[in-house]
């Protein structure tokens, strides 16, 4: 990939926009495990040309804010994780199991019943679709393995780390059929390795390094401490996160701007790019680029400036849009900031 210094992206979503889903229903309920197609405002024989459309728009509003990477917005998606999880074989979508969200709520959750196994791939045509609409590298997000062993009631192997493993090798699968159609960045999201450590530890890295098997593209991993909208509270620091230096992954995605991160800890993390969280979403008031300036800024004297992408903590699907497009224009123009500053 041709990129500047300080290179500018999405962690994933953007803002959908109301005439496509039901912002309301969506931000009142935790993200959707199981499909949740009421939230969609489209009949469902329009449905693909509609996310075909927003896409573009998603696409375009990157374009226009000034960002390097692109990604798709996940404008197809109710969350970041069950448009892939439920379209794997070994999962029964008319009953649905329960399981405990990151806050301790039970939701609904894909019940495994038999083997998982992709039967087809399942976003190919997402990265087909950007690739015919804009020039610039492209970036697809996948749910990660262990996250998703964590976002299901297992009633086939009896066994949690069997199951991880198991979606690590659908993943793997996933991964490269990404990477065929044209991908040039594939972002596994795992923001349950945060939420759930000791079991991250004691097989969340296995199941992952199955997922990254063979791969030869440049992967991205993705862990945070939840959608701002949702878990307002933030610790002072991760409570998993050295341990992916040891990873396979070649670039970390660290949310640093709300949770006022002490960047040092950057340093545990030696040879990986960090994908470098300067955008607040906790609040809908919009960074001037001087402060996305100063919290990149806070970064450098821990990581060498080549190895950072600047982007927003988390997704940007709950932000309305003109608040999602107003933080990350000022992202990109912070970045230029610090750009020019070193150059």
């Amino acid at each position: 990939m041709a990129l500047p210094l300080l290179p500018t992206s999405l962690v994933g979503s953007y803002a959908q926009p109301e005439w496509l889903i039901d912002r309301a229903k969506l931000a009142g309920r935790f993200p959707p495990r199981t499909r949740q197609k009421e939230l969609w405002r489209i009949p469902e024989d329009m449905l693909e040309e509609a996310w075909d459309d927003a896409t573009v728009y998603a696409i375009h509003e990157q374009e226009r804010a000034g960002l390097d990477i692109i990604t798709d917005g996940e404008m197809r998606r109710e969350s970041y994780s069950n448009r892939f999880a439920t379209a794997l074989d070994g999962v029964d979508m008319d009953n649905h199991g329960t399981a405990l969200d990151r806050s301790g709520e039970p939701v609904p959750v894909p019940r495994v019943t038999g083997p998982i196994s992709r039967r087809h791939a399942v976003q190919v045509r997402d990265v087909e679709f950007m690739k015919l609409h804009t020039a610039k590298p492209i970036k697809i997000t996948v749910p990660g393995p262990f996250t998703m062993s964590q976002q299901a009631q297992d009633d086939y192997y009896g066994d949690t780390e069997a199951l991880a493993v198991a979606y690590g090798k659908a993943v793997n699968g996933e991964i490269k059929d990404l990477f065929a159609a044209g991908a040039d960045v594939v972002q596994l999201d795992e923001p349950y390795m945060q939420a759930r450590p000791d079991k991250a530890r004691a097989f969340g890295l296995k199941a992952l390094e199955v997922a990254l098997d063979g791969v030869t593209g440049t992967t991205a991993l993705h862990i945070c401490f939840g959608y701002a909208h949702l878990i307002h509270e933030r610790p002072e620091g991760y409570s998993f996160l050295p341990e992916l230096a040891a990873s396979h992954v070649q670039q970390i995605s660290i949310e640093t701007a709300q949770s006022n991160l002490d960047t040092a800890v950057l340093e545990t993390l030696p040879g990986k790019t960090i994908i470098l969280g300067v955008l607040d979403l906790s609040t809908h008031e919009v960074e001037t680029p001087d402060v996305v300036a100063a919290r990149i800024r806070r970064a450098l004297p821990h990581v060498p400036v080549e190895r950072i992408i600047v982007a927003p903590d988390c997704g940007l699907k709950y932000l309305p849009r003109e608040v999602a497009f107003g933080k990350m224009q000022a992202m990109a123009q912070g970045a230029a900031i610090v750009r020019a500053e070193l150059s």
